[in-house]
């Protein structure tokens, strides 16, 4: 055990170099770090909220309105089929919260009802799981001889859509945060219907709500020319408002003849003809093939482009439009019509989002934590260092460098990692320091008892490492448990604690074990003491 081999020595001195060099450029502003040569290391350790400024958000995703819109579903869907099969009724309506019922006029053709009403029931598609398969069925058909049918939406289903809502609305709002360009947001669910987002390091956060609370739904529907828009709207048809500060109220039909789903692309650009922004926007085959066929019908006609039930405009078509593409004008500035790009490439949420909590750090006070957080680390190296060259001397001294490796391969470990250094993870580096000299003073009370039994020195070093070893590693396996707990229980700078102590506890065991044993073993051979000092 104090024998080293020269090709271990050399992997040693290699690892702490290689610590250095990677733990240098956190000490450095990062502009300055972009300048290096690309031979030189220039990853960071990345700075939580807390110490770099930012927005903390927690989400709550509103499920009802998925569950709404599918009950409007099954309305026009049911319209539809029974208009078509000349099917008489009446009181076709949403009927509580998870209900359409509809009376027939004529109760002899329930069975025929039946068999088209029950082809609007859908397999609710799973997004958890291996993702083969579908769902359970959304709806259930019920029906009295009166001729009343019902369509009730059932519990499995409405909890596995929900789930879907909340998945789909996670991976939106990592698309549209990607789109700003915002870097290391932390995007996760919390709970059943909520998503933490957290965003270091943004100069706008108003502009981020703004983004992440817009559903962005766009739809392409025609208008209802011959309604009366201070009517009360006849069936299949919804007044909806303009957008911005315009007055104009459309009688918009409900039926959808393009969905925003159908979008590729969408840009923003200034119209030729008038020089105001506008959204240039690109469909799919699909939907490109459907927009031609609308506006093919429709010629004279106004067509409604609708985004969350507000119409931004209603241009008249005045030619088909074959090339998939078009263009969305309005009362647009140059960074609304930007917003309003980066909605339609992210998609549209399945459902609103609602700010439950808001934090916002500034830069000052990161800035501040940082500095008070390297003083109180300083502070305990300084007392921990005065401390160990007081009670064991020499050997202490061995200590007290081993622990500044320690540090060192801490930070270049979480460059490495790309692990979020937060203000608890600070509190871990302090914790940190206090556990890698623990291994120390065990290893140097186990050589003073074994020396004062009589040992030479090299057999009571020999005792002293090989007897305090599976306490150390007793003690910093049971740490790691407790870390990797807190890590799968905690969220936030919870997990930032954990994973710096983590890295810690783990370099701590090869710089005590390892490195100060090299020191110790190094010394002996050179100096062949006949009484060691502790």
């Amino acid at each position: 055990m104090m024998y080293f081999a020269p090709w271990k020595i050399a992997l040693i001195a290699l690892a702490c170099l290689a610590s250095v060099i990677f733990s240098i450029p956190s000490f450095f502003p990062a502009a300055t770090v972009a300048t290096w040569p690309n031979w030189l290391p220039k990853r960071q350790v990345s700075l939580g909220l807390d110490l770099r400024g930012g927005a903390h958000l927690l989400l709550e995703v509103d499920t009802s309105v998925v569950l709404r819109e599918r009950l409007e579903a099954l309305v026009e869907g049911a319209r539809n089929e029974l208009r078509q099969a000349r099917i008489g009724y009446t009181n076709l309506s949403i009927s509580g919260t998870n209900s359409v019922v509809v009376r027939l006029r004529d109760a002899s053709q329930t069975e025929q009802a039946r068999q088209l009403l029950i082809k609007l029931a859908m397999p609710v598609q799973s997004t958890s799981g291996l993702g083969f398969g579908s769902g359970p069925v959304d709806m259930d058909l019920t029906g009295t001889p009166d001729g009343q049918l019902r369509m009730t939406l059932s519990e499995p289903a409405l909890l596995e859509r929900a789930r879907n809502a909340v998945t789909q609305s996670i991976e939106i709002v990592r698309r549209r945060i990607d789109q700003t360009g915002v870097s290391e947001p932390t995007i996760q669910r919390q709970g059943a219907d909520r998503i933490l987002v957290q965003l270091p390091g943004i100069d706008d956060p108003e502009r981020i709500k703004r983004l992440l609370g817009t559903t962005a739904k766009l739809t392409f529907r025609m208008v209802d020319v011959g309604a009366d828009p201070n009517a009360p709207a006849p069936p299949g048809s919804e007044i909806l408002q303009g957008d911005g500060a315009r007055a104009e109220r459309y009688v918009v039909k409900r039926k959808v003849e393009v969905a925003g789903d159908n979008l590729v692309d969408a840009q923003a650009g200034y119209d030729q003809r008038g020089g105001i922004p506008v959204v240039n926007f690109r469909f799919d085959t699909v939907g490109g093939k459907r927009f031609a066929e609308i506006t093919q019908q429709a010629v004279g006609q106004p067509f409604a482009i609708v985004l969350d039930n507000k119409v931004l405009s209603a241009p008249t078509i005045r030619e088909p439009i074959l090339g998939g593409s078009g263009q969305i004008s309005g009362n647009f500035t140059t960074a609304s019509a930007n917003d309003l790009a980066v909605l339609l490439r992210a998609g549209a949420l399945p459902a609103p989002l609602k700010v439950v909590e808001e934090r916002t750090v500034g830069p000052d006070l990161g800035e501040d934590s940082i500095r008070a957080g390297l003083i109180s680390i300083a502070a305990a190296a300084v007392l921990v260092v005065i401390y160990m060259v007081l009670a064991y001397g020499l050997f202490g001294l061995f200590a007290n460098v081993a622990l500044i490796v320690n540090l060192v391969m801490t930070l270049a470990a979480m460059s490495l990692l790309q692990a979020t250094l937060t203000l608890p993870g600070i509190a871990g580096l302090l914790l940190t320091l206090g556990m890698s000299v623990d291994a120390n003073v065990l290893i140097n009370e186990r050589i003073r008892e074994e020396t004062k039994l009589g040992k030479s020195p090299m057999a009571a070093m020999s005792a002293g490492f090989s007897r305090a070893f599976s306490t150390i590693v007793d003690a910093n396996v049971t740490t790691l448990i407790k870390m990797a707990l807190l890590y799968a229980l905690g969220s936030g700078t919870v997990k930032g604690f954990a994973v710096t102590i983590s890295i810690g506890i783990l370099t701590s065991m090869f710089t005590a074990t390892v490195l100060v044993r090299l020191m110790m073993v190094t010394w002996l051979r050179q100096r062949r003491p006949t009484l060691l000092p502790v």
